[in-house]
């Protein structure tokens, strides 16, 4: 079999590229990678490693947001609550092959989760800095827009993902066992899926 007829089998049906693709994947990742960058750096600065936060536009606006009674509600800080969510992105959009939105939808989902409701945390902070704060952080502004940007690059191969499930449900298979990349499992009568 050729590589352009076995990148073929790998497409979701219906769709003319595939979202699990490594170079779909990749860019995501390598994004990820520079949130966490960032992340880590302002939680250095929120627990007191580092003496001063990087802030070229907005005075002392940083300092302002990351020393916020909400970037300390949690156990954890904002900053190194983010750092791990996109640690957590990072090594899901580099599990599995190119076919992983049906042999391992398991972790396709969980990579939409780890991407999706970090945008919409980040999407949250940002509106809080002016309206809580009357400051912005630059650093938390550019990782609020890579949160953002990994969203619908992460959304297809999580749509691919759910057409698969969707598939197996109607075709008689167990929707348990395909999430867990058992395919063209045979239904089991005595289970409720």
């Amino acid at each position: 079999m050729n590589k352009a007829h076995s990148a073929r089998l790998s497409q979701p049906p219906g769709w003319s590229y595939n979202p699990s693709d490594l170079n779909q994947r990749l860019p995501i990742g390598a994004v990820a990678l520079v949130g966490f960058g960032i992340a880590v750096y302002l939680s250095l600065y929120q627990y007191r490693v580092v003496d001063t936060v990087w802030e070229p536009f907005f005075g002392r606006g940083s300092e302002r947001v990351l020393d916020s009674r909400i970037s300390h509600l949690l156990p954890i800080s904002d900053a190194a609550l983010g750092a791990l969510s996109y640690l957590a992105d990072v090594i899901t959009a580099l599990i599995g092959g190119r076919d992983r939105w049906r042999t391992m939808p398991w972790i396709v989902i969980f990579f939409g989760v780890a991407v999706g409701p970090l945008g919409a945390v980040s999407v949250m902070l940002v509106i809080f800095q002016p309206v809580l704060f009357d400051s912005f952080c630059t650093l938390c502004l550019a990782s609020a827009v890579i949160s953002v940007a990994m969203i619908g690059p992460a959304l297809d191969e999580v749509l691919a993902t759910l057409q698969h499930l969707k598939k197996a449900k109607e075709g008689g298979s167990s929707v348990w066992r395909a999430f867990w990349g058992a395919s063209g499992a045979a239904p089991n009568p005595g289970r409720a899926d």
